[in-house]
């Protein structure tokens, strides 16, 4: 089955808002083995989104639209699917029920605007919104699939593992062959290293793909194994799965798409360990991210925010005379801050970071980008310093990044690279 994904939105094409479901949805159907050939964008515009349902219809068996589904004038997409497929729109009572059910739950008054929101194409299945106001639709024509959803993420996704997937599966029927993958989450290792430390990638994968996927926070390495049968894909896939984690398992944190915060709280829970963290220079960053994990409270004791150097003295013990003698970016007040943090807390661990984000604060010495971050426990005291680039927020997420990986090596007894 061929696929095009279409993205609608102005916001989208002018790069206001990044194309986050095209990646989510092109992966979705990749995964039951449906081949996405090409992914557009376009702007709210009936005579453009109409000529692309024709180019994209005409060349595919299934068309993925999202976007312009919302109650305001510029969401024209709903009135697109009906010119296109020369239908009507009729009231659906289950949505209008279900908007009213949201409203309620969340004491607003439904308008007329809202009301509307309830009318559907008359040719389509009605896919239910969980979490919004506007239904997704289903439609079959000409032995081909149209499937349209609301643009906000959280809506989408929920559309696509209740409905769309487990439908698209059902038409699929039994594959005549099976594909399967596997991502590897690595970080605190370059691309070009993981890529010399796999060594021949040939005889490693023996006939299965592999695809380096880099990002700021690390590289994602996804395995793709195509075979007859379902216990032949399973078992190469496993069998290069463990190559690879015996050449680069220090630097792989994930094999379950687990986001390296959450993997860190289960070691922390499970391990019945408290955390404490002291951050200057990513301003509260990672404690952000360490509590984004529904159950945090029961490993992370407290974050404390230790900007100025007054903070750093009164609140978390730092010596004066190290930062006259060192300054506040440098590896023994880090260490003091981590020391000092785990003190005051009660805490088993201190996390601490100190350096320049930029784009000013460098000196001579000290440019922007260097971080050094510490962890500390009763026994041990880790320390080390870091250099990335010159953008502030790229800066501050990077560090946040370090920092968890740094921890989880710690937790683990993996030994910190140099």
């Amino acid at each position: 089955m061929k696929a095009h994904i279409i993205t609608i939105g102005d916001e989208i094409l002018i790069g206001q808002t990044l194309n986050t479901n095209a990646a989510y949805i092109g992966e979705r159907l990749s995964n039951i083995n449906i081949d996405v050939r090409t992914s557009s964008v376009v702007g709210d515009d009936e005579g453009d989104i109409l000529k692309e349902f024709d180019r994209c219809w005409k060349k595919n068996d299934l068309l993925v639209v999202t976007g312009g589904l919302g109650p305001t004038h510029d969401d024209i997409t709903r009135k697109c699917i009906i010119k296109f497929f020369k239908t009507e729109l009729i009231q659906n009572n289950d949505v209008l029920e279900d908007i009213k059910f949201l409203f309620e739950k969340r004491k607003r008054e439904v308008t007329k605007v809202n009301v509307d929101q309830a009318l559907v194409p008359k040719i389509a299945k009605v896919i239910r919104n969980s979490r919004g106001t506007a239904p997704g639709a289903w439609i079959e024509k000409d032995n081909k699939i149209f499937i349209v959803m609301p643009g906000v993420p959280s809506e989408m996704e929920k559309m696509m593992t209740s409905y769309v997937i487990p439908n698209l599966k059902e038409k699929l029927g039994v594959p005549e062959f099976t594909i399967l993958r596997k991502t590897i989450y690595t970080t605190g290792i370059p691309e070009s290293t993981l890529f010399e430390k796999l060594g021949d990638i040939e005889e490693l994968l023996n006939g299965a793909g592999l695809a380096f996927l880099p990002s700021i926070f690390g590289v994602k390495l996804r395995i793709t194994v195509k075979e007859k049968d379902e216990e032949t894909a399973k078992n190469k896939l496993s069998e290069v799965e463990q190559k690879i984690i015996s050449k680069a398992g220090r630097y792989i944190y994930s094999r379950d798409e687990e986001a390296l915060e959450a993997v860190i709280g289960k070691l922390l829970k499970d391990r019945n360990l408290k955390l404490a963290v002291a951050e200057s220079c990513t301003g509260g960053y990672v404690s952000n991210v360490l509590t984004n994990i529904s159950g945090s409270s029961e490993y992370f004791e407290r974050g404390i925010i230790s900007y100025s150097n007054a903070s750093k003295v009164e609140i978390l013990r730092v010596n004066e005379d190290t930062l006259a003698e060192y300054g506040a970016v440098s590896i023994e007040v880090a260490r003091q801050m981590a020391d000092g943090v785990k003190s005051i807390a009660g805490a088993d661990i201190g996390l601490a970071i100190t350096g320049i984000m930029g784009p000013g604060g460098a000196t001579a010495g000290k440019p922007v980008g260097l971080v050094y971050i510490s962890v500390c426990d009763d026994k041990v005291c880790t320390a080390k310093e870091f250099r990335f680039g010159e953008d502030r927020l790229l800066n501050k997420q990077r560090t946040s990044q370090a920092a968890l990986e740094m921890l989880r090596r710690h937790i683990l007894g993996i030994t910190q690279d140099e």
